[in-house]
């Protein structure tokens, strides 16, 4: 029975007087020092992993989705229903999710392809067909609450009338007060791990606003000192601050305002959300190399650059000297062909690819 998945939550004594408390993920996701290039040598950046929340549910969606998927079973769906981008991570961990629970996951995902053969196999895609996901392609342009969310409720009706069975709608990114403390639970944990002595700072990427509303709300409800920095890699500062602030009212916070307790810094999606530059591309690259960690190209690649840049250009930004990176995950997205040319590039400069086809010979 889908009951005998659901396990009882008991949140943190700071977060019991929210008004909306409600085993996906691997919890306890390791901190350690990272050599980023390019920052300051007056600086020291570590890294909490949290795209090591699983394998294909690695990243931050999955926090979310614990919450959000026992919603579901609670209310008895037999369905899921969510949207994003045609390499959506978050519709990747919904689908997988879905199945692991067996639910069954409808995706609306933005492209501008032109008919099915479009969607391709290539990166979170490729996670969606294997699990069997019902793919719906929108056009690219498509804002959620004027043409992705009424598809969605119409959707939910069909299946109702044909099936008799009801459907559980997630909007874009899971970010909603019940997928709040897939981060309300984050924050518990960085506070168990020492987080709130050792570092000064906290940055990630911010796509939906749900990672930034949970810890800098937890960061404020346990009194800590950190300065929470969201780089948005999509939409503006403005449209962030709302979002927050929404949730900051269903929480039951709606004295607070999230321009106090939430630094939203633009300037770094680049040409726009999802699209590469080769700047960011040659990044993750070089990040890589150095470190090991591999950085998405639609979240954590720009989040770290824009990290990066912020230390370099706007130091007194930063409450400290000593960085947190909160790597989001989206590890999928690097399969999606759009390294192929640099590192084609990287080859052709300096080969690190060389035929060995005689045993008594040597590298060609």
């Amino acid at each position: 029975m889908a009951s005998d998945r659901l396990v009882a939550y008991h949140p943190p004594e700071w977060a019991k007087a929210l008004s909306c408390v409600p085993e996906l993920a691997m919890p306890n996701t390791p901190i350690h020092p990272w050599l980023v290039p390019g920052v300051p040598d007056r600086f020291s950046v570590s890294i909490k992993r949290d795209d090591m929340t699983g394998s294909t549910l690695s990243g931050n969606k999955v926090r979310k989705l614990e919450f959000l998927m026992a919603d579901a079973l609670k209310r008895g769906c037999r369905h899921v229903i969510t949207c994003g981008s045609i390499q959506s991570n978050h519709c990747r961990a919904v689908a997988v999710c879905a199945r692991q629970l067996g639910l069954t996951p409808h995706l609306f995902l933005r492209t501008d392809a032109t008919d099915a053969e479009g969607a391709g196999c290539e990166g979170n895609v490729l996670m969606d067909r294997l699990c069997g996901s019902h793919i719906y392609l929108v056009p690219k342009q498509s804002p959620y609450l004027t043409h992705l969310k009424p598809r969605i409720e119409k959707l939910a009706q069909e299946i109702k009338a044909s099936t008799g069975e009801d459907s559980y709608l997630v909007p874009v990114g899971g970010s909603t007060r019940v997928g709040l403390f897939g981060y309300i639970t984050v924050f518990e944990e960085m506070q168990q791990q020492g987080v709130l002595e050792s570092f000064d700072d906290v940055v990630f990427a911010c796509g939906s606003g749900g990672t930034a509303s949970g810890l800098s709300i937890g960061n404020y409800l346990t009194g800590s000192k950190l300065k929470v920095h969201a780089i948005a890699v999509s939409d503006n500062a403005e449209y962030f601050h709302n979002h927050c602030n929404e949730t900051l009212q269903e929480a039951g916070l709606g004295h607070l305002r999230s321009e106090d307790i939430l630094h939203v810094v633009e300037g770094h999606k680049g040409k726009g959300y999802g699209i590469s530059t080769d700047d960011e591309l040659d990044f993750i690259y070089q990040v890589a190399c150095n470190s090991g960690v591999m950085l998405d190209p639609t979240y954590s690649g720009k989040g770290a650059l824009g990290m990066v840049r912020e230390l370099r250009k706007n130091p007194a930004t930063f409450s400290g000297k000593r960085i947190l990176f909160l790597h989001t995950g989206g590890v999928y997205g690097l399969f999606d062909g759009r390294m192929t040319p640099l590192l084609q590039q990287k080859q052709q400069s300096q080969p690190t690819i060389r035929m060995w086809p005689d045993v008594n010979g040597g590298p060609l």
